[in-house]
């Protein structure tokens, strides 16, 4: 695409948005490069097994993102009952203390308790409020609502619209796991295993493989698909947009957001550190700019269900569901994070999965290349040489190369 003026630079550079669901992945998120993260408190989210925030925890997080330029976005999109009111009048006005850059908000009854009793503290509307049209979203904005995250169900072409005309923030999802049911609307948890999805208790059973029994044969079960793609009727398939990035920000979208609160580190890694890679690659050089084939391959190490564009492009290909009953990547086994540097150059990691003294290990960093190296030397914590270490241990590595803490450990 060219610019008039040849100007070097795109106008315009979105919010990199990544899920923080413990502390450590707050950690990883901002070493990673996020602009923002959205992250959740004990009670009140749709993510209740994530691991989330204590109290202190939670103002700890706030300061921590505040001092590297990061904002934090809590979670607070349940849709809530009778009995919860008192408790969420207390729980707001505790937010209100701790003060994050703004809550995420899908109940109208909650948002007329935040402006009541944080009316400075923004809110962003969440994606379960299923806004899918412009009027919807200058409706939300003449209702003081400064950020609106727009259903899953749109095209690009609406999304642009909305962003241009209705002159509130939007807030799309990029990359991660789809929700098979209407902008995560979906009751299958509660009829099935006693846990509503609307209120973070989701069990995921669109994930699970379904049969069909014939009323007099009740031991018979049979494929629904009987073909070579399995029984997979509900399992969605996973977002990636990564190839779409001018798209995405020409559209003037102001926050493109990573799906994953539940998501491990690796994943976490990988994924913030590509997207920041690629916005920063087109913003800067948007003239020349292409898809660097490293960006796509890295995603692929991650473990994920097949890949799609979602509806960005009213592709019905790309909005099947996902037929195939495996996950793919792990081409690279985690091995753990680096803790801190010795003295003498060395590495304290944490370690997650089992590693050898022989192995050939690589290491992710926010910046270039995965950085590939032998290891010198393999050390227990009281630098005693060891030819393997196992998961929940810490070991200190001897490389080749210079990391830094919070940089990611995998094994080829």
């Amino acid at each position: 695409m060219i610019y008039a003026g040849c100007m070097k630079k795109h106008p315009f550079k979105p919010e990199l948005l990544a899920p923080a669901g413990n502390p450590e992945k707050l950690e990883i998120a901002i070493h990673y490069g996020a602009d923002a993260v959205y992250l959740a408190a004990k009670d009140f989210s749709l993510r209740n097994f994530s691991g989330n925030f204590t109290d202190t925890e939670l103002s700890d997080a706030v300061s921590f993102a505040h001092n590297h330029n990061v904002k934090v976005y809590l979670a607070c999109n349940i849709y809530s009952r009778n009995h919860e009111q008192k408790g969420l009048e207390l729980f707001l006005a505790k937010i209100g203390r701790i003060n994050p850059d703004a809550i995420i908000i899908s109940d109208p009854g909650i948002i007329m308790l935040a402006k009541k009793i944080i009316p400075d503290i923004d809110i962003h509307l969440s994606t379960q409020a299923n806004t899918t049209n412009l009027n919807a979203a200058r409706f939300w904005h003449s209702m003081g609502i400064k950020r609106v995250n727009l259903a899953r169900e749109l095209s690009l072409n609406e999304i642009k619209e909305i962003a241009v005309v209705s002159g509130i923030e939007t807030e799309t999802f990029i990359h991660g796991a789809m929700c098979i049911s209407y902008s995560g609307r979906c009751l299958l948890s509660s009829f099935l295993s006693g846990r509503d999805s609307n209120r973070g208790l989701c069990s995921h059973p669109c994930r699970w493989k379904y049969s069909v029994v014939e009323e007099l044969r009740p031991n018979e079960y049979h494929s629904l698909m009987e073909d070579d793609r399995g029984s997979y009727i509900f399992n969605s398939k996973d977002l990636c947009m990564i190839k779409n990035i001018p798209e995405l920000i020409n559209a003037g979208i102001t926050s493109l957001k990573i799906e994953g609160r539940m998501k491990g580190i690796n994943y976490l890694a990988s994924v913030v550190k590509t997207y920041r890679n690629a916005i920063d690659s087109f913003v800067d050089n948007p003239d020349t700019f292409k898809t660097d084939p490293a960006w796509p391959a890295e995603l692929y190490q991650v473990f994920h269900r097949d890949y799609c564009t979602g509806f960005y492009f009213n592709n019905q290909n790309e909005q099947l569901p996902n037929y195939t009953n495996i996950h793919q990547g792990k081409i690279h086994s985690f091995i753990g994070k680096i803790i801190d540097i010795t003295e003498d150059q060395s590495y304290t990691v944490g370690i997650r999965n089992k590693l050898c003294a022989d192995d050939i290990i690589e290491v992710l960093s926010p910046k270039g290349l995965p950085k590939r190296t032998k290891i010198v030397n393999l050390l227990d914590i009281n630098r005693n040489a060891m030819k393997s270490v196992h998961p929940n241990t810490i070991a200190i590595l001897k490389l080749e190369i210079q990391c830094h803490p919070n940089d990611i450990v995998r094994k080829i």
